[in-house]
Protein backbone atom coordinates (compact mmCIF):
# COMPACT_ATOMS: atom_id res chain seq x y z
CA UNK A 1 0.00 0.00 0.00
CA UNK A 2 2.72 2.21 0.57
CA UNK A 3 5.57 1.65 -1.33
CA UNK A 4 5.15 4.75 -3.03
CA UNK A 5 3.95 6.87 -0.45
CA UNK A 6 6.48 7.99 2.30
CA UNK A 7 6.15 7.91 5.54
CA UNK A 8 7.10 10.93 6.14
CA UNK A 9 4.94 12.33 3.61
CA UNK A 10 1.72 10.56 5.10
CA UNK A 11 2.44 12.30 8.30
CA UNK A 12 2.11 15.26 6.40
CA UNK A 13 -0.93 14.83 5.02
CA UNK A 14 -3.06 12.77 7.57
CA UNK A 15 -1.80 16.15 10.09
CA UNK A 16 -5.51 17.29 10.10
CA UNK A 17 -6.71 14.04 10.86
CA UNK A 18 -4.62 13.45 14.13
CA UNK A 19 -5.70 14.30 17.85
CA UNK A 20 -3.00 16.43 20.19
CA UNK A 21 -1.36 13.32 21.09
CA UNK A 22 -0.59 11.48 17.96
CA UNK A 23 0.75 15.10 16.51
CA UNK A 24 3.36 14.88 18.99
CA UNK A 25 4.14 11.69 17.65
CA UNK A 26 4.03 12.49 14.34
CA UNK A 27 6.31 16.21 15.21
CA UNK A 28 9.06 14.07 16.89
CA UNK A 29 9.06 11.77 14.05
CA UNK A 30 9.68 14.25 11.23
CA UNK A 31 11.90 16.88 13.68
CA UNK A 32 14.48 13.72 13.98
CA UNK A 33 14.05 12.60 10.13
CA UNK A 34 12.02 9.36 11.39
CA UNK A 35 15.15 8.10 13.05
CA UNK A 36 13.82 8.30 16.41
CA UNK A 37 11.10 5.58 15.11
CA UNK A 38 13.49 3.17 15.00
CA UNK A 39 13.22 2.61 19.13
CA UNK A 40 11.29 0.40 20.94
CA UNK A 41 7.42 1.81 21.04
CA UNK A 42 8.17 2.46 24.97
CA UNK A 43 11.06 4.46 23.90
CA UNK A 44 9.25 6.62 21.51
CA UNK A 45 6.29 7.30 23.64
CA UNK A 46 8.29 8.24 26.60
CA UNK A 47 10.31 10.55 24.03
CA UNK A 48 7.40 12.39 22.25
CA UNK A 49 5.57 11.96 26.07
CA UNK A 50 2.51 10.04 24.90
CA UNK A 51 0.89 6.46 25.76
CA UNK A 52 2.22 3.34 23.77
CA UNK A 53 -1.55 3.09 22.35
CA UNK A 54 -1.51 6.61 21.10
CA UNK A 55 1.51 5.36 18.88
CA UNK A 56 -0.47 2.43 17.82
CA UNK A 57 -3.08 4.65 16.55
CA UNK A 58 -0.96 6.92 14.72
CA UNK A 59 0.13 3.96 12.76
CA UNK A 60 -3.51 2.64 11.91
CA UNK A 61 -4.47 5.86 10.86
CA UNK A 62 -1.74 5.88 8.02
CA UNK A 63 -2.78 2.91 6.85
CA UNK A 64 -0.50 0.57 8.74
CA UNK A 65 -1.33 -2.49 10.83
CA UNK A 66 0.24 -1.47 13.93
CA UNK A 67 3.57 0.12 15.42
CA UNK A 68 5.37 -3.04 13.48
CA UNK A 69 4.52 -2.49 10.16
CA UNK A 70 5.23 1.56 10.24
CA UNK A 71 8.66 0.78 11.76
CA UNK A 72 9.65 -1.61 9.03
CA UNK A 73 8.24 1.09 6.33
CA UNK A 74 10.74 3.61 8.71
CA UNK A 75 13.53 1.18 7.92
CA UNK A 76 13.17 0.50 4.51
CA UNK A 77 12.71 4.87 4.01
CA UNK A 78 15.38 5.24 5.80
CA UNK A 79 17.79 2.50 4.27
CA UNK A 80 16.67 4.26 0.76
CA UNK A 81 18.14 7.48 1.84
CA UNK A 82 21.19 6.52 2.95
CA UNK A 83 21.87 4.11 0.24
CA UNK A 84 25.18 3.89 -1.01
CA UNK A 85 26.73 4.17 -4.60
CA UNK A 86 27.75 0.44 -4.90
CA UNK A 87 24.51 -0.70 -3.34
CA UNK A 88 22.64 1.33 -5.89
CA UNK A 89 24.60 -0.42 -8.59
CA UNK A 90 23.86 -3.85 -7.63
CA UNK A 91 20.29 -2.89 -7.51
CA UNK A 92 20.55 -1.83 -10.65
CA UNK A 93 21.46 -4.47 -12.69
CA UNK A 94 19.05 -5.82 -15.08
CA UNK A 95 17.96 -9.65 -14.74
CA UNK A 96 18.95 -11.35 -17.64
CA UNK A 97 21.13 -8.72 -18.73
CA UNK A 98 19.25 -7.80 -21.71
CA UNK A 99 18.11 -4.56 -21.53
CA UNK A 100 20.44 -1.53 -23.01
CA UNK A 101 21.31 0.60 -20.49
CA UNK A 102 20.07 3.57 -22.42
CA UNK A 103 16.35 2.11 -22.87
CA UNK A 104 16.19 1.48 -19.08
CA UNK A 105 17.84 5.24 -18.19
CA UNK A 106 14.89 6.49 -20.56
CA UNK A 107 12.37 4.21 -18.60
CA UNK A 108 13.86 5.67 -15.09
CA UNK A 109 14.24 9.41 -15.91
CA UNK A 110 10.47 9.49 -18.04
CA UNK A 111 9.22 8.12 -14.77
CA UNK A 112 11.45 10.49 -12.56
CA UNK A 113 9.99 13.22 -14.92
CA UNK A 114 6.46 12.06 -14.23
CA UNK A 115 6.58 11.55 -10.10
CA UNK A 116 7.99 14.49 -9.62
CA UNK A 117 5.33 16.27 -11.69
CA UNK A 118 2.88 14.57 -9.76
CA UNK A 119 4.25 16.24 -6.20
CA UNK A 120 4.56 19.41 -8.22
CA UNK A 121 2.62 21.84 -6.18
CA UNK A 122 1.90 24.75 -9.25
CA UNK A 123 1.15 27.23 -6.67
CA UNK A 124 4.26 27.03 -5.02
CA UNK A 125 6.17 26.89 -7.95
CA UNK A 126 4.42 30.29 -8.71
CA UNK A 127 4.98 31.90 -5.37
CA UNK A 128 8.95 30.91 -5.93
CA UNK A 129 8.67 32.56 -9.31
CA UNK A 130 7.44 35.45 -8.05
CA UNK A 131 10.80 35.70 -5.44
CA UNK A 132 13.84 34.87 -7.83
CA UNK A 133 12.16 37.89 -10.38
CA UNK A 134 12.11 40.49 -8.03
CA UNK A 135 14.90 42.13 -8.99
CA UNK A 136 15.10 43.91 -5.13
CA UNK A 137 15.69 40.64 -3.81
CA UNK A 138 19.52 39.10 -3.62
CA UNK A 139 19.68 35.57 -5.02
CA UNK A 140 22.03 33.33 -3.44
CA UNK A 141 22.66 29.68 -5.02
CA UNK A 142 24.86 26.55 -3.77
CA UNK A 143 24.59 22.38 -4.26
CA UNK A 144 26.31 20.18 -2.49
CA UNK A 145 29.08 17.83 -4.28
CA UNK A 146 26.78 16.21 -6.94
CA UNK A 147 24.43 19.12 -7.33
CA UNK A 148 26.96 22.10 -7.54
CA UNK A 149 26.32 21.62 -11.36
CA UNK A 150 22.90 22.50 -10.90
CA UNK A 151 23.56 25.44 -8.84
CA UNK A 152 25.73 26.67 -11.41
CA UNK A 153 23.64 25.92 -14.33
CA UNK A 154 20.65 27.94 -12.65
CA UNK A 155 23.17 30.59 -11.52
CA UNK A 156 24.22 30.79 -15.13
CA UNK A 157 20.81 32.15 -16.68
CA UNK A 158 19.23 33.74 -13.58
CA UNK A 159 22.70 36.30 -13.43
CA UNK A 160 21.79 37.22 -17.48
CA UNK A 161 18.09 37.73 -16.59
CA UNK A 162 18.77 39.73 -13.54
CA UNK A 163 20.64 41.37 -11.29
CA UNK A 164 21.86 40.72 -7.82
CA UNK A 165 22.61 36.86 -8.23
CA UNK A 166 25.78 35.17 -6.18
CA UNK A 167 26.90 31.59 -6.51
CA UNK A 168 28.56 30.79 -3.55
CA UNK A 169 32.16 29.43 -3.26
CA UNK A 170 32.08 25.47 -2.32
CA UNK A 171 34.15 26.36 0.47
CA UNK A 172 32.46 27.10 3.83
CA UNK A 173 35.69 29.49 4.89
CA UNK A 174 34.21 32.06 2.89
CA UNK A 175 30.42 32.19 3.70
CA UNK A 176 30.32 34.57 6.41
CA UNK A 177 30.83 37.15 4.07
CA UNK A 178 27.83 36.85 1.85
CA UNK A 179 25.68 35.90 4.73
CA UNK A 180 26.49 39.22 6.36
CA UNK A 181 24.19 40.68 3.42
CA UNK A 182 21.37 37.66 3.79
CA UNK A 183 18.14 39.11 5.36
CA UNK A 184 15.11 39.38 4.38
CA UNK A 185 15.52 40.34 1.18
CA UNK A 186 17.47 37.46 0.00
CA UNK A 187 16.72 34.43 -0.73
CA UNK A 188 19.35 31.16 -0.92
CA UNK A 189 18.72 28.94 -3.53
CA UNK A 190 20.30 25.10 -1.65
CA UNK A 191 20.25 21.95 -3.71
CA UNK A 192 21.12 18.70 -1.68
CA UNK A 193 20.30 15.31 -2.51
CA UNK A 194 21.01 12.16 -1.01
CA UNK A 195 23.89 11.40 1.28
CA UNK A 196 22.86 15.18 2.82
CA UNK A 197 26.15 17.46 3.33
CA UNK A 198 26.07 19.03 6.90
CA UNK A 199 27.72 22.05 5.59
CA UNK A 200 24.93 22.83 3.89
CA UNK A 201 22.27 22.15 6.15
CA UNK A 202 24.64 24.50 8.51
CA UNK A 203 24.49 26.94 6.37
CA UNK A 204 20.66 27.08 5.82
CA UNK A 205 20.37 27.61 9.56
CA UNK A 206 22.73 30.74 9.44
CA UNK A 207 21.06 31.97 6.51
CA UNK A 208 16.98 31.39 8.34
CA UNK A 209 18.42 33.40 11.35
CA UNK A 210 19.62 36.72 9.13
CA UNK A 211 16.23 36.14 7.66
CA UNK A 212 17.00 34.99 4.48
CA UNK A 213 14.70 33.32 2.40
CA UNK A 214 15.41 29.44 1.53
CA UNK A 215 14.45 27.40 -1.00
CA UNK A 216 15.36 24.18 -0.77
CA UNK A 217 15.84 21.48 -4.31
CA UNK A 218 16.12 17.77 -3.10
CA UNK A 219 15.41 14.01 -3.24
CA UNK A 220 12.02 12.23 -2.74
CA UNK A 221 13.35 11.80 0.49
CA UNK A 222 14.05 14.98 1.82
CA UNK A 223 17.44 16.81 2.96
CA UNK A 224 17.31 17.94 6.33
CA UNK A 225 17.19 21.50 5.23
CA UNK A 226 13.74 20.89 4.76
CA UNK A 227 12.96 21.99 8.44
CA UNK A 228 14.73 25.54 7.51
CA UNK A 229 13.09 25.96 4.04
CA UNK A 230 9.80 28.44 3.25
CA UNK A 231 9.78 26.74 -0.33
CA UNK A 232 10.50 23.01 -0.78
CA UNK A 233 11.00 21.01 -4.46
CA UNK A 234 11.40 17.18 -4.14
CA UNK A 235 12.46 15.30 -7.08
CA UNK A 236 12.98 11.87 -7.65
CA UNK A 237 16.54 10.86 -9.09
CA UNK A 238 16.80 7.10 -8.76
CA UNK A 239 18.00 5.69 -12.36
CA UNK A 240 20.08 2.51 -12.73
CA UNK A 241 23.72 3.78 -12.01
CA UNK A 242 25.76 3.94 -9.26
CA UNK A 243 24.95 7.62 -8.98
CA UNK A 244 21.78 9.44 -9.05
CA UNK A 245 20.31 11.90 -11.46
CA UNK A 246 19.34 15.15 -11.42
CA UNK A 247 17.88 15.90 -14.90
CA UNK A 248 14.15 15.60 -12.93
CA UNK A 249 15.64 19.08 -10.89
CA UNK A 250 17.03 20.61 -14.02
CA UNK A 251 13.41 19.99 -15.34
CA UNK A 252 12.70 22.61 -12.51
CA UNK A 253 15.15 24.73 -13.17
CA UNK A 254 14.62 25.44 -16.75
CA UNK A 255 11.13 25.63 -16.40
CA UNK A 256 11.45 28.60 -13.62
CA UNK A 257 13.99 30.08 -15.45
CA UNK A 258 11.70 30.50 -18.45
CA UNK A 259 8.94 31.47 -15.54
CA UNK A 260 11.17 34.50 -14.08
CA UNK A 261 12.56 35.49 -17.79
CA UNK A 262 8.62 36.13 -18.65
CA UNK A 263 7.66 37.89 -15.31
CA UNK A 264 10.97 40.40 -16.21
CA UNK A 265 11.14 39.96 -19.69
CA UNK A 266 11.66 44.11 -20.46
CA UNK A 267 14.73 43.55 -18.07
CA UNK A 268 16.01 40.61 -18.97
CA UNK A 269 15.89 41.48 -22.55
CA UNK A 270 18.13 45.07 -21.58
CA UNK A 271 20.22 42.74 -19.92
CA UNK A 272 20.66 39.75 -23.25
CA UNK A 273 21.16 42.87 -25.69
CA UNK A 274 24.00 44.33 -23.55
CA UNK A 275 25.30 41.08 -22.97
CA UNK A 276 25.64 40.32 -26.84
CA UNK A 277 26.79 43.89 -27.51
CA UNK A 278 29.88 43.01 -24.73
CA UNK A 279 30.22 39.80 -26.81
CA UNK A 280 30.75 41.27 -29.95
CA UNK A 281 33.23 43.86 -29.24
CA UNK A 282 35.58 41.45 -26.82
CA UNK A 283 35.68 39.00 -29.65
CA UNK A 284 35.28 36.24 -27.45
CA UNK A 285 33.06 33.48 -29.68
CA UNK A 286 33.33 33.41 -33.60
CA UNK A 287 31.13 35.23 -35.53
CA UNK A 288 31.72 33.50 -39.11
Amino acid sequence: MHKKTLVRDLLKEKQAELTAAERKVSAVLLEEQLLTGLQSINRLAEFADVSSPTIIRLARKLGFDGFSGLQDAIRDEIAARMKQPLAKLDASKPVGGSDHIVSRFIEAVSSNINRTLERLDLAEFDQVAGLLSDPTRRLYLLGGRITRSNAHYFFNHLQIIRPQVTLLDSSPSVWPQSLLDMDAGAVLIVFDIRRYEKELEKLADLALKQGANIVLFTDAWGSPIEKYAQHCFRATVEVPSSWDSTLAINFLIEALVAEVQSRSSDQSAERIATLEQMIGESRIFRTN
